[in-house]
């Protein structure tokens, strides 16, 4: 049993297990970071990023003012933002049998995967995660698509000269893994291979393995995975959350008595509290609106948006802020908007129960029909003479590389009295900001991320017991800027498998069963022999036929009778020979009582000596040994044919045919 590893970021995995014949992709997380490194598409012609100066190396050696802008004391690239992919070459991807995702953050690289590889096989997925997966993909696509880029740029991946370039270019890795974003057809064409389930619902592959998805709690849909055989089960949980949010809640009890244990997708901000970054979320926000400035969170079009939009119902009255608008831009608004309320028996208990009321499972139907949050495809069209401020304003890409964020922060950037709130703890918010510094709007950091901090998954592991857990390598350690923060890593007995971006490991258990099916014909000729109290054994001579994994015994043919002809035929293809098995033997041969039966019958010089696996009995006379052993009986005996068979009928004597 293999595992590849494919991706090195933790919370966008994407690992291929070998197991039992079969071939399973799980998950294939797309890394966004990679578009930190591009200048920002702006929506409306920027006269600030179209003048910046290229960038040429201090001796004047490197020119690359048409790849490499110079934009507020950093190097950017100038072309179409590009992100990195899970690694190709490790092995052949068009051998992959299935792909598993477990959440919609998880599968943005689906396209490259099933386009691009020859891949012929199915992904397994929720609906929730299907269709909010297509919405965060059409997002993706349009933001590339709403401003193109005439030139790609490629010199500056040269290995030569990128090592020359200002930090943090020279420092980007596997940069020849980078590709632009896919298309509309292409995410169509991925998105009609996969097939939906449901949670607990068993999904054979090849009848040699079962598939299984479980609640994880952290996303509309989100699920962990139980792989299994007869005999072996691997748990794979990726992205998973115990908090109490919009989500069914986590299913832990099936993740039990698992060989492996694959885990990734932990919290990225462990040592922030949830509720506390809403509380500071709320307090921000009110202050800056009271103050009478404009609020910007850049976000992802579901997921997070819905737990903001429903503290803030909660908080608006209390702070006065009823009055103030909420404006969601996203090219599927409206359509995760909806899809969060339709999506009823994949949520809390909670929420499925006022479905029944009938009442909209969250807040924000009521804020849409009070007017109170208003949405919108794109800052063109209806918005624009809509507006109105002080307000808030929900938008994408959380990179600030793309999308309408890019507008706002260019318009509201120079005043003291907006803030930019990140609740998305995907990027780094100072690496987002790079490109508009020097910025006067107030920034604020309040990173949202439900998912398993390492003490909650210190106590699920306790719970679970796995035999073998298997992680990313930053789990193994503490951060790197908290170096002595022991309780932010993973400390298992038996220490965890760490694992990196092209690395293979073998998974310690071997597989030792296999189960085969005995036909009922055959089982009624068994006849069993008890062998010692509770054990019976039966020996049988059966065909083994093996067909999709699963195997059946089955009687013997019998060979047909041949006609009597007296025209020579072709020699007909013989079934096989069927021989009488020999007898099996059990039990042991004791000393004392043999060389009893042994003197008994005129053998009486013998020379016993103790042996690491039992006696040998030296039969002087007759110059002949017996090796009496925990499994075997041997006689050595030269040119006394009589004598020989005479002392393995004695031998035979003590043990048990079966």
């Amino acid at each position: 049993m293999k595992l590849y590893c494919l991706s090195g970021h933790p919370t966008l995995p994407c690992n291929v297990l070998k197991f039992k014949s079969t071939t399973i992709m799980l998950d294939c997380g797309l890394d966004t970071t990679a578009a930190l490194s591009f200048l920002p598409l702006p929506l409306v012609h920027s006269p600030r990023l179209s003048k910046l100066p290229g960038w040429v190396s201090k001796d004047g050696a490197i020119n690359l003012e048409k790849e490499l802008k110079e934009c507020s004391g950093r190097v950017f690239v100038d072309s179409q933002p590009e992100f990195c992919l899970p690694e190709k070459e490790l092995l052949d991807l068009s051998t992959i049998d299935v792909i598993l995702i477990s959440n919609y953050h998880c599968m943005m690289a689906l396209p490259y995967i099933t386009e691009h590889t020859g891949f012929t096989g199915t992904v397994y997925a929720t609906e929730p995660t299907l269709q909010i997966g297509r919405l965060l993909m059409e997002e993706l696509v349009t933001f590339m698509e709403r401003v193109p880029k005439a030139h790609a740029a490629s010199c500056w991946k040269n290995k030569d000269i990128q090592r020359l370039l200002p930090s943090p270019l020279k420092d980007a890795a596997d940069v020849w893994s980078w590709r632009t974003c896919y298309s509309m057809s292409e995410v169509n064409s991925a998105l009609s291979k996969v097939q939906l389930v449901g949670y607990s619902q068993k999904v054979e592959l090849f009848g040699a393995v079962l598939v299984t998805p479980l609640s994880s709690g952290y996303s509309l849909g989100s699920s962990n995975w139980i792989i299994q055989s007869h005999y072996e089960k691997v748990s794979y949980v990726s992205g998973s959350s115990l908090l109490t949010t919009h989500p069914q809640p986590m299913e832990q009890g099936s993740l039990k008595n698992s060989d492996v244990l694959i885990l990734t997708g932990l919290t990225q901000i462990p040592t922030a509290n949830p509720d506390g970054m809403l509380g500071e979320f709320c307090s921000n926000l009110s202050m800056t609106i009271r103050g009478g400035g404009n609020v910007l969170v850049p976000c992802y079009s579901s997921g997070v948006i819905y737990d903001l939009l429903e503290c803030l119902y909660q908080f608006m009255d209390s702070a006065n802020l009823g009055s103030t608008p909420f404006y969601f831009i996203s090219p599927v608004a409206n359509s995760s908007l909806e899809f969060s309320q339709i999506f009823a028996e994949w949520l809390c208990q909670n929420k499925q129960s006022k479905v029944y009321l009938p009442e909209p499972p969250f807040p924000h139907a009521e804020l849409i029909q009070t007017n109170k949050l208003k949405h919108y495809p794109s800052i063109h069209g209806d918005f624009s003479s809509e507006f109105r401020q002080p307000c808030v304003v929900f938008t994408g890409h959380p990179s600030l590389r793309f999308g309408d964020v890019v507008h706002f922060m260019e318009l509201w950037g120079k005043s003291g009295l907006n803030t930019i709130i990140f609740t998305e703890p995907d990027f780094s918010y100072l690496d987002a900001l790079a490109p508009y510094q020097p910025l006067a709007m107030k920034c604020v950091y309040c990173p949202i991320d439900t998912r398993l901090n390492f003490h909650q998954v210190s106590k699920l592991l306790k719970d679970i017991q796995p035999l073998h857990v298997v992680c990313p390598e930053p789990y193994t350690q503490p951060p790197p800027a908290q170096a002595h923060r022991s309780d932010l890593m993973l400390e298992l007995q038996p220490p965890p498998m760490a694992y990196r971006r092209c690395s293979v490991l073998g998974l310690p258990f071997r597989r030792r069963y296999e189960r085969i099916q005995l036909l009922p014909e055959l089982a009624k000729s068994l006849v069993p022999s008890e062998i010692k109290p509770g054990v019976s054994v039966a020996t049988v001579s059966a065909v083994l036929q093996s067909k999709d994994n699963k195997h059946v015994l089955q009687p013997v043919p019998k060979p047909a009778p041949v006609p009597p002809s007296k025209k020579r035929k072709r020699v007909m293809e013989e079934p096989p020979e069927v021989l009488n098995p020999k007898p099996l033997l059990s039990g042991a041969v004791p000393l004392e009582p043999f060389l009893a039966t042994l003197h008994k019958n005129g053998i009486m010089e013998v020379k016993v000596e103790e042996t690491a696996d039992g006696h040998i009995l030296h039969l002087q006379a007759e110059d002949v040994l017996i090796q009496l052993e925990e499994d075997g009986t041997h006689i050595i005996c030269d040119n006394n044919e009589p004598l020989r068979t005479a002392l393995r009928d004695l031998v035979l004597r003590f043990l048990q045919k079966l």
